[in-house]
């Protein structure tokens, strides 16, 4: 179960590292795409993704029922 999904939209953006613990989420959704964060658990949008040309590993890739799936077993969602 995830506690926290955090909502990217920008990126410079990013939570400060140290209210993300291991049970929370973050994903990358608009221009966030274009700058990935230093700590792992981390997600970007394949739509956003694939609409700006830039390259993420697939293993980092949500589509949005991926996403929609992640928000209804959280417990909180914070948009950044």
């Amino acid at each position: 179960m995830v506690d926290t999904v955090y909502l990217i939209k920008k990126p410079a953006e990013f939570p400060i590292a140290d209210l993300i613990s291991d049970n929370d989420v973050l994903i990358l959704i608009q221009d966030a795409v274009l700058r990935q964060p230093s700590i792992s658990n981390w997600y970007a949008c394949k739509e956003d993704v694939i609409a700006r040309g830039i390259k993420i590993p697939d293993n980092k890739l949500l589509d949005y029922e991926d996403i929609l799936n992640l928000i209804e077993k959280s417990n909180k969602v914070v948009v950044w």
